[in-house]
């Protein structure tokens, strides 16, 4: 990049002061700019305030370790100053910045000063560097991410798909010979199986559509008591072949809520199919649906599983979270996760109670529907 030689009432210092929001910001503002106006002599100064919250490319194109930070953009070569005395560091440097501009003023290079659209057109390209590279890694999270879906898929699917097998094979070579009721038994098997592999299927496409995009709800009046009975009776079974104790406090008068049915199904089915996971044989899970305020009602599914450490209560709703328990179990780490953009979605809450060795209880809430 070439410069014209500036005109000697174009020369400046221009200095930029990299800030955060800790206390005492302000006050070493005042302190730089007054330091500036006792200082300047025959060239004028240009001071600029930059918080690195809100210009981040800067701080990645300066190299700043550590805020506050003065950075001299002009006269080049570009220098950094850091540190809790800036003040005095200015007062040191002045002299020696002022020389290089009574240099260029007498003659020198015209490479050591950059035009200020110059210097405006170099801080745009860094800004749009900055975000390719931003943009890069997040592509590559991407690309991590969908990996790591297709191999638990391919080792997922594979036990129920097997199960669901297994039972249709076998009612197939022995339908003449089995007894009705264990015919019923098989069929059921069999469909809570699938439900299972779709519950999968439909955690990986929400999952791939990623956490920044908006879910698509198609929300009306929803008797939620009807839902949760509903929900409960498909995985009945499946905890009943567990051996699994369910017991349910789901009033009849509960208000309805303004819901997606399909998207609030599958967040009770996740948080079922969790507490069936986590609860060992002739454990208790149960459901609870209250009506909380005026505005919300609460579901509470409470297991007596192995429960979760203090420190990992909040990063079980992240994406593709596994804890140490969990990596011999079938799952993706999304479920969670899905559950908490859905509840959001319907401006309610999500959390859970939960310590280790006592269980967990998973909350959320919705809006009750309002004429």
């Amino acid at each position: 990049m070439t410069s014209e030689r500036p005109t000697t009432n174009a020369l400046r210092i221009e200095l930029l002061v990299f800030v955060d929001r800790r206390p005492g910001t302000r006050e070493l503002i005042r302190c730089l700019r007054e330091q500036l106006k006792s200082l300047e002599g025959a060239f004028p100064s240009q001071l600029e305030i930059v918080e690195l919250g809100e210009r981040p490319y800067l701080a990645e194109h300066y190299k700043l370790v550590a805020t506050p930070a003065l950075v001299k953009t002009n006269p080049l070569p570009s220098q950094v100053l850091a540190g809790n005395d800036l003040v005095s560091q200015l007062e040191v440097w002045w002299p020696r910045w002022q020389g290089q501009l009574e240099r260029l003023q007498e003659g020198g290079s015209a490479e050591g000063y950059l035009p200020s659209e110059q210097t405006a057109e170099l801080l745009r390209l860094s800004e749009d560097v900055f975000k390719l590279r931003q943009r890069e890694v997040e592509l590559q999270e991407q690309l991590l991410f969908k990996d790591r879906i297709l191999a638990m898929l391919a080792h997922d699917l594979r036990n129920p798909l097997a199960a669901t097998s297994l039972a249709l094979e076998t009612l197939e070579l022995n339908k003449d010979r089995l007894k009705p009721e264990t015919i019923n038994q098989m069929f059921a098997h069999a469909r809570n199986q699938t439900r299972l592999m779709d519950s999968m299927i439909a955690d990986i496409l929400e999952a791939a559509r990623g956490t920044s995009s908006e879910l698509s709800l198609s929300t009306r009046e929803v008797e939620f008591s009807m839902l949760c009975r509903d929900v409960i009776s498909e995985i009945a079974t499946r905890a009943a072949n567990k051996e699994l104790t369910l017991e349910t406090d789901i009033p009849d008068v509960l208000p309805t809520v303004h819901a997606d049915v399909d998207k609030i199904r599958q967040v009770l089915m996740n948080l079922l199919d969790n507490a069936i996971k986590y609860t060992p044989s002739g454990g208790v899970i149960r459901v609870t649906a209250l009506h909380r305020t005026r505005q919300k009602v609460e579901v509470i599914i409470a297991d007596t599983g192995p429960g979760i450490p203090q420190e990992a209560k909040e990063r079980v709703f992240s994406d593709t979270v596994r804890l140490s328990r969990d990596l011999d179990r079938d799952g993706y780490g999304i479920g969670l996760s899905l559950c908490r953009r859905i509840i959001r979605a319907h401006y309610g809450r999500i959390w859970v109670d939960s310590q280790p060795g006592e269980g967990s209880s998973f909350h959320f809430t919705l809006p009750i529907y309002q004429n």
